[in-house]
């Protein structure tokens, strides 16, 4: 029989298609199956529009078939079929297909749903396959055809022997070869897992003759081999089904099966949008943090299907990062696929989605928070820090839409607060919020600007996480509040007089101050006396924006740049320790030099730094003492 070539410069684009477009090659099932699916909807269609055509949608599937031995899987459905002039249409010209006009003839129809789009799907057949052939018997017509091609230069079409109506596509895998396993595809259970991972929800029947073990009919204890056809796709999706037919236990089931969790989610959000993009969104918020959810490892992303049909298991573009801590999946017929149907093409319906996606998941975290405290603080243990780092991250672009879900720990009982519950309870002469950083609450709490602020009645934020200050210095403000940091060099809640008699103590006191820094190295920026520490006789804080806090954490950065805050060794004025200094400036400066570095190294010690040379200190400590 006289080879017929592939038209135009199909042979060009079908070695493309095989060996570029296609990353994964399992794909080829979901491409068949979704054709086979194309096939009936359009009979389907046709029993709907034509009075003749009797069909019972009950009768419809598609029918999975493998041999080991001949090497070959065949896929199966009895659908509308094609005539001669069809197959050579739609088979001989690569991107040539009736389903795009199908589609828009049946538009208006709301119980068809057309998956294949580009006529280009059937090629990914010759990833795995040396040869494939497709028997079709067209509705309505009497002669069935044969079409076969080895997908190198050309194809042959004749008549062929089929009783059924519908089409057989048969494919004859390649040989294994030391980077590829084609056997893997003639096992059942890898075909079984292909078509629930990518045709689950293909609303027909595909059906494969599974091997099964069963008890013997009157014995307790041997089993026998059966071979029965069995239906391996659910069909009906869960997010498509009507909520009053839907559970909650339903969702637990459906999230903890897909997502392998051991737990049932926090939060289940479901969606169902009409208007310039439709879709259907089924969300979930874990109960627990995932094991590697604050690695590189962990991929964000939500799974994207077409009219039931998975396209992509991980759309990292359907999530914001600061809501990356959510699973689940997107249904739409709306978005535009690339040729391959596995990439998304860059689009204002894919954004349109992303956005009200966005702002479903911001009302349901803004619901929990005000209907249900305990779970939105058992939420945020898990994620919170996630959104401080969507607060941080592009600038504080998005810091307005996540400023009222963060929250922090409060010295008014040491529990979570936002920073609208912290600003309702400021007293009548507060201007600022204040903050201090720290390790864990039981070390702010030794802080010595703590207890003078909590003297005064003051409530204040503690930042335990690393996140936490650079977020607060991204929003700046909360309600026209400035955020203040208590360690901050100036800060002071004396009054105006009190604070001019410091300054006046503080320039008698230069000289001192002068010696003091030298003899430690010039390390701190200056020392000074205060009159903000109640009891303890001394403590740190800096200048500028760099906190001691950021310089830890920028410290356990991977880079070479040496970030440091400019410190200043703050003195209670009041403490018996001023006089010491001052005395010991006249009479033993050696002796000062040392009480400077002790006293440095106290401060170092309260704010949970590093002394760089213990070892002297100690034995400086020593020799004092001992006099």
């Amino acid at each position: 029989m006289r080879k017929k070539q592939f038209k135009a410069e199909s042979k060009k684009l079908l070695d493309l298609m095989i060996h570029s477009i296609y990353t994964n090659k399992e794909i080829f099932l979901r491409e068949l199956i979704s054709n086979a699916s194309d096939a009936i909807d359009k009979l389907y269609y046709l029993s709907l529009t034509d009075r003749k055509v009797k069909l019972d949608k009950k009768d419809f599937k598609i029918h999975l078939e493998f041999n080991k031995e001949e090497r070959t899987i065949t896929i199966t459905d009895n659908g509308i079929g094609m005539t001669k002039e069809e197959l050579e249409e739609n088979l001989g010209t690569i991107a040539q297909s009736g389903t795009e006009l199908f589609r828009l003839e049946q538009e208006k129809k709301k119980d068809i749903d057309v998956i294949g789009q580009f006529g280009v799907g059937f090629y990914s057949a010759f990833m795995v396959a040396d040869k494939v052939s497709v028997l079709s018997k067209k509705y309505g017509e009497e002669k069935a055809y044969l079409w076969e091609s080895d997908g190198s230069d050309g194809y042959t079409l004749e008549e062929g022997k089929y009783e059924e109506v519908g089409t057989k596509i048969t494919l004859v895998l390649k040989e294994d070869t030391e980077e590829e396993n084609y056997s893997e595809y003639l096992e059942q259970y890898r075909l079984t897992t292909i078509v629930r991972k990518y045709s689950n929800y293909i609303t027909y029947p595909i059906t494969m003759m599974i091997k099964n073990s069963k008890l013997k009919e009157g014995s307790v204890d041997e089993y026998e081999e059966v071979i029965e056809e069995e239906t391996l796709n659910s069909m009906i999706p869960i997010w498509k089904k009507p909520k009053n037919e839907v559970k909650e236990e339903d969702y637990h089931h459906f999230y903890t099966d897909t997502y392998h969790d051991y737990e049932n989610p926090e939060c289940v959000i479901t969606s169902s949008v009409e208007g310039m993009c439709s879709y259907k969104a089924l969300l979930f918020i874990p109960s627990h943090t995932p094991y590697d959810y604050y690695t590189k490892e962990y991929e964000k992303g939500l799974s994207l299907y077409s009219n039931g049909v998975l396209i992509m298991e991980r759309c990292d573009k359907l999530l914001p990062d600061y809501f990356s801590f959510v699973k689940g999946l997107v249904d739409s017929e709306d978005i535009s696929l690339n040729i391959s149907r596995e990439v998304l093409q860059e689009d204002h319906q894919v954004t349109l989605i992303a956005k009200s996606i966005e702002s479903k998941i911001k009302k349901e975290l803004e619901s929990m928070l005000e209907n249900d405290r305990e779970k939105y603080e058992k939420f945020f243990k898990n994620f919170g820090m996630q959104l401080k780092f969507g607060v941080y991250n592009d600038f504080g672009m998005h810091k307005d839409t996540l400023k009222d879900l963060i929250m922090f720990y409060s010295s008014k009982d040491e529990k979570l607060t936002t920073l609208k519950e912290y600003v309702s309870r400021m007293k009548k002469d507060q201007k600022d919020i204040y903050y201090v950083c720290g390790d864990s609450i039981s070390k702010i709490n030794t802080l010595p600007q703590v207890e003078a602020v909590k003297e005064k009645d003051y409530e204040i934020l503690y930042l335990t996480e690393y996140v936490d200050e650079f977020a607060l210095q991204i929003l700046m403000e909360y309600d026209s509040k400035k955020f203040v940091n208590i360690s901050s060099d100036d800060f002071n809640l004396d009054s105006e007089e009190d604070k001019k008699k410091i300054e006046e103590k503080n320039k008698k006191s230069e000289a001192l101050f002068k010696e003091m820094v030298s003899a430690l190295d010039n390390e701190i920026k200056e020392v000074r006396f205060t009159s903000k520490l109640k009891n303890h006789p001394v403590c740190i804080s800096t200048k500028g924006n760099i906190s001691v806090e950021m310089e830890k954490v920028m410290k356990q950065m991977p880079t070479d740049e040496k970030v440091t805050s400019e410190k200043i060794l703050e003195i209670n004025e009041s403490h018996p320790i001023a006089k010491k200094l001052e005395k010991l400036y006249k009479e033993d400066k050696e002796m000062l030099s040392k009480y400077s570095k002790i006293l440095y190294a106290q401060a170092r010690l309260i704010e949970g730094l590093d002394v760089e040379n213990p070892s002297e200190v100690t034995d400086m400590l020593c020799d004092i003492i001992s006099k």
